[in-house]
């Protein structure tokens, strides 16, 4: 693997994916031939780690799911063409913000919700239902999951840009 190296759960391998692809898509400046590769290391990966997730306890766990792995990448590639929005893989979420307000109709074509409490966008795995009725800000979710940020700013500088492992 050239770009998506010692993944181990579903999270993990969006997360990747997403980094790589916010820095070799043709549109971000990057070759097609290197989206390429990526594209084909993430579907050799999918394959393995599909059914297997981390939760915010950190924990690993195994759950099937019917999601194939061109959807995710269609969904990334649809979302890099779009100015002005920061996309976040946070758990097994994608959260998009930023001046979405133009992209509204691409946004709902891709799937994605409203989250009107949270001001931004977001994509739920099929079939999730929430448990219980305590609101969590973006701040405290990021750092539930561990997020980090860019090591050269400060994090009001890149609040929405999540660089994990970077």
């Amino acid at each position: 693997m050239k770009y998506l190296k010692n993944i181990k759960t579903l999270e993990e391998l969006k997360k990747e994916y997403r980094k790589w692809a916010m820095k070799l898509h043709p549109d971000m400046g990057g070759s097609t031939e290197d989206m390429q590769i990526l594209n084909g290391e993430y579907e050799a990966l999918f394959a393995r780690v599909k059914d297997i997730h981390t939760n915010k306890e950190g924990q690993e766990y195994r759950k099937a799911t019917d999601e194939a792995p061109q959807d995710f990448i269609k969904i990334i590639n649809e979302l890099l063409k779009l100015g002005g929005i920061h996309i976040e893989v946070i758990g097994c979420f994608l959260w998009v913000s930023g001046d979405t307000k133009p992209h509204k109709d691409k946004l709902k074509a891709l799937g994605l919700k409203w989250h009107n409490k949270k001001s931004c966008w977001f994509l739920s795995p099929e079939g999730y239902r929430r448990q219980g009725n305590q609101e969590y800000s973006m701040d405290y979710i990021r750092d539930l999951y561990g997020v980090q940020y860019d090591e050269e700013t400060s994090r009001e500088e890149t609040r929405y840009r999540v660089l994990k492992g970077a």
